[in-house]
């Protein structure tokens, strides 16, 4: 048996860029399309303020299955990703998976404008300036070469920090808008990252043939959009249906139990695999995403690729079974 290796996060960021993982995700989805990559569906549970996620994927024609877990807490996260053979059950890598997380988040969102806003968008709105805020930056950015960003969240402070991070890290434009209407105001491309528990962003703020990346609520207790903004939505897509049908306050206030009233919401992989991209008497576009085990795989089975190629990552023991003591030592 192969050792399996341990591939850190300085591993992840030299073998992976972000235009790659778009690429990565693209291929991944188009796999899901085929029937050849499956989710299990995601899972979290709350402590408090905290949430302990858990989700994971296989594909077939890989061999490779994949679970991700790791606790949100107000003191950070630890995720980490296995890689495992489906063969045999074997550990191929344990990725540490923070900055592929990151990748993935703003990747898929990337992907989506790719498919779904105009092609001439190049001026963007994002609202909350997070730990993911600036890779959903770049990845609009790699899809939609950029020349201006507008830039909003609540405290003034912080909000100026990441504008000056975003002017020193790009060559474009960026403006700290002191509201969400100012940010907002004609950009054809919209991008929310928060985790607001109340909707902030209501239709009449929106111009006609906005593309709309929800990202941030990712939970029942949050929630970034009103629910008016679905009366102008013509044409919509998810990461994965399951979770955004058990876990999205937005659409299951809008939609209700899975059911016929779903019918409009696509996954972006059936979109993607259709050909389906913006048509010009489009209005809203809108883009749902919740985190899903084929697109973390997606972008692990490329780094552990390139890993083996390079020569990357740092091989450990396999872990071997042994039996469990059965008999008990009786104090008398």
């Amino acid at each position: 048996m192969t050792e399996p290796i341990w591939i850190t996060e300085q591993d992840v960021v030299d073998l992976l860029d972000l235009r790659e993982a778009i690429e990565a995700l693209e291929r991944g989805l188009r796999e899901e399309a085929r029937g050849q990559a499956n989710n299990m569906s995601k899972t979290q549970l709350a402590l408090g303020h905290s949430n302990l996620h858990a989700l994971g994927a296989i594909f077939a024609n890989e061999q490779l299955a994949a679970t991700k877990t790791w606790m949100h807490t107000d003191g950070g996260a630890t995720p980490l990703l296995v890689l495992i053979d489906t063969e045999t059950g074997a550990i191929k890598a344990i990725i540490e998976a923070f900055a592929l997380g990151q990748m993935r988040t703003g990747g898929i969102a990337g992907l989506a404008t790719d498919w779904l806003a105009h092609d001439a968008a190049d001026d963007m709105a994002l609202i909350g300036t997070g730990k993911q805020a600036l890779l959903q930056i770049a990845a609009v950015n790699a899809v939609r070469p950029l020349h201006r960003v507008r830039v909003f969240s609540p405290n003034p402070v912080s909000r100026a920090e990441f504008v000056a991070r975003v002017q020193a890290e790009f060559g474009f434009e960026v403006i700290d808008a002191p509201s969400v209407v100012e940010a907002v105001e004609a950009a054809p491309i919209v991008t929310l990252v928060t985790r607001a528990p109340a909707a902030f962003l209501d239709s009449a703020m929106i111009a006609k043939g906005t593309h709309l990346n929800a990202v941030g609520a990712i939970g029942p207790d949050r929630e970034e959009f009103a629910q008016n903004i679905f009366t102008r939505v013509t044409r919509m897509a998810v990461d994965t249906l399951p979770a955004v049908q058990n876990l999205s306050k937005e659409f299951r206030t809008q939609f209700g139990a899975p059911g016929a009233a779903w019918d409009a919401v696509l996954p972006l992989s059936k979109l993607i695999a259709s050909g389906s991209r913006r048509k010009g008497a489009d209005d809203i576009t809108l883009f749902k995403a919740m985190g899903m085990g084929i697109s973390d795989l997606a972008l692990a089975t490329e780094i552990f690729r390139r890993a083996q190629q390079h020569g990357r990552g740092r091989p450990f023991a396999h872990p071997q079974r042994v039996k469990p003591r059965i008999h008990v030592e009786r104090v008398s």
